[in-house]
């Protein structure tokens, strides 16, 4: 990423940086070639108050023609102001939409570079501070575009127009101003620099917040939370949190207000350093008094806002490069799971998985999650998965939807290596019921067509019926259209699993992954949960992680899997004449469930 970094850690901006940030300018020329002129237009037009003023004040010494060219000076002074106000509302309106197709394209290539990132980024990564980059920074960026970029052009040219009236005017004044500039422009930089440091730890201690947040606050969060009864340890995490804040806020905010007093002190002392000056030059004959009241009233004011302003400006933007550094960090986030150059599409699908001398390790982790499996599946065949925890099924029902790319062997469907096809035609024949239910806060009609969009009211009631969940979902005083609450809340576990198997049915997957995880489910819910299974497994591929004895006894085969090592495979009577792994298993997990729940 095109930052720099400090021995401490702390990440400062470069030339490389500013100028990628600027790249996002580029489609928007036509357009900001017209905020330049309206900006150069108002500059001029800016300068008419000193005309006026000096004039005025000039003819007032010495009335010549009467009363009319006061009025002529007057009437052009409030002209030039109004058609100088015009303008800066039409600047102000197309540098806002310059600003804002900038920002949206920005949070468009974030949210991009996100969801093509692997299952194992989100795992590592706390919820809190992806959305604190989606938020906080892409809505600094706009402030960035609209006032930083802009106003540094607009003082730019303001500073150079009246410059150039002031030598028109007194080049012994102008000097003078000039002289001054370098008290304005010397604290500029370190100032800069202290308030990008400043800014990138405010930020990053408002996305730890952030995370913080989004756990706690969550419905599951908030419900272990009280169960636990864990309130004065959150309010004193979030005491802590709030304080550091507080105080990185408090510093940055004082390094910018003691940047603008010095600013604001020098603004103030200026006027009366050119009044001085100024009664010299009109006592020995070198200026006019007109010219001295412009100076120190209109011009010397005016270059030293724009001076300031600039030098603000400078601090602005070089504090906005964290933000943009931030973003950057992710959208430049290669996606370790993406379709190669060469990819084909893996059309028509029978559903035969085959997993070839497949190794994988997660990162950090000591030993392989999965050591050297080969096995082949076929279409249209019914396998359970059977281990210890840790044995390594989840991670192998992982990768056949490509969530991870093994590290040594190959997946394959039909024989089609999945590096080798595109991850959209794989996802298109592959269902996925997980253990831990997923509804959105929307409607049950909603939550289902997540799989098909553009399913018909006739198909979404045929997949609920064949999960047994349309007869509750008429029982409903909304039916369908029934809001299921965050995370689906509002549904018992039972339901959640069913909503979850009917959206897979109206997908209709050629291949099918399944964590059945129906042990803490009631009698009525489990009947429920198995009638629903059945025609979801009907002509499919399936892979089910087997928490029942049911589903084992109702598998075409079993693999057995401990320490990521594929140790036994056949029917439930061949491992359990075996007397192996399966058949400890048998008798301490699946039977004792079975008789428990009997």
């Amino acid at each position: 990423m095109a930052v720099d970094w400090d021995d401490d850690g702390t990440m400062r901006p470069n030339r490389r940086l500013a100028m990628r940030a600027l790249r996002y300018f580029g489609p928007h020329k036509a357009r900001g070639l017209l905020v330049l002129l309206c900006i150069a237009a108002q500059s001029a037009l800016g300068l008419a108050p000193a005309l006026v003023f000096k004039g005025l004040i000039d003819y007032l010494s010495h009335p010549t023609r009467g009363y009319v060219p006061v009025l002529v000076y007057v009437v052009a002074g409030i002209g030039a102001v109004t058609v100088g106000g015009l303008i800066g509302v039409a600047q102000s309106y197309v540098s806002n939409m310059i600003s804002q197709h900038i920002v949206a394209q920005v949070r468009s290539e974030l949210f991009e570079s996100l969801i093509d990132q692997p299952v194992g980024f989100f795992t590592s990564t706390r919820a809190g501070d992806i959305l604190s980059r989606m938020n906080n920074d892409v809505g600094g960026v706009e402030s960035v575009v609209t006032d930083t970029v802009f106003g540094l052009i607009a003082n730019l040219l303001t500073g150079a127009a009246t410059l150039v009236l002031m030598v028109g005017f007194s080049w012994q004044l102008t000097l003078f101003v000039i002289v001054m500039i370098p008290l304005v422009a010397l604290p500029t930089r370190r100032a800069g620099r202290m308030t990008y440091q400043a800014r990138s730890q405010t930020q990053g201690k408002m996305a730890e917040m952030s995370a913080y947040l989004q756990e706690t606050l969550g419905i599951s969060g908030i419900l272990l939370l009280k169960a636990f009864g864990k309130q004065p340890a959150a309010r004193a995490e979030f005491g802590r949190l709030n304080d550091e804040l507080r105080q990185l806020e408090v510093r940055q905010g004082l390094v910018a207000r003691w940047f603008r007093m010095l600013m604001q002190t020098l603004q103030n002392t200026g006027p009366a350093l050119i009044m001085a000056f100024g009664g010299w030059l009109v006592v020995s004959g070198h200026t006019t008094v007109g010219t001295v009241f412009v100076f120190a009233t209109v011009l010397g004011q005016r270059l030293a806002g724009a001076v300031s302003s600039i030098a603000t400006l400078h601090v602005d933007v070089t504090g906005s490069l964290a933000l943009f550094g931030r973003l950057f960090a992710y959208i430049d986030r290669p996606p370790e799971i993406a379709d190669s150059p060469d990819a084909t599409e893996l059309g028509a699908v029978r559903g035969s998985v085959r997993l070839d001398g497949v190794q994988f390790t997660y990162p950090g982790a000591d030993r392989p999650a999965l050591d050297g499996i080969t096995v082949d599946i076929a279409a249209g065949e019914l396998v359970a998965l059977v281990g210890p925890s840790g044995a390594g099924k989840t991670t192998l029902t992982t990768l056949v939807p490509r969530f991870y790319d093994p590290q040594a062997g190959r997946v394959l469907v039909d024989g089609h290596d999945l590096r080798a096809v595109t991850l959209a035609s794989v996802t298109a024949h592959i269902g996925i019921v997980f253990q831990d239910t997923f509804l959105f806060h929307a409607s049950i009609a909603d939550n289902l067509r997540y799989a098909r969009p553009e399913a018909t009211d006739a198909e979404l009631v045929a997949a609920a019926t064949a999960a047994n969940l349309h007869d509750f979902v008429t029982g409903l005083p909304e039916g369908y259209d029934t809001v299921v609450g965050e995370r689906g809340h509002r549904l018992s576990g039972g339901e959640k699993q069913r909503v979850a198997i009917a959206r897979v049915i109206l997908k209709d997957p050629r291949i099918l992954i399944l964590d059945e995880a129906t042990s803490n489910l009631d009698t009525v819910s489990e009947q429920l949960i198995q009638a629903a299974l059945r025609p979801l497994f009907a002509g499919r591929t399936s892979i089910v992680i087997a928490h029942r004895l049911s589903t084992v006894l109702a598998a075409d085969r079993i693999l057995v899997l401990d320490g990521g090592r594929l140790v036994e495979q056949g029917s439930h009577a061949e491992l359990l004449a075996g007397g192996g792994l399966y058949a400890t298993l048998y008798e301490h997990q699946f039977r004792t469930r079975e008789l428990v729940a009997d």
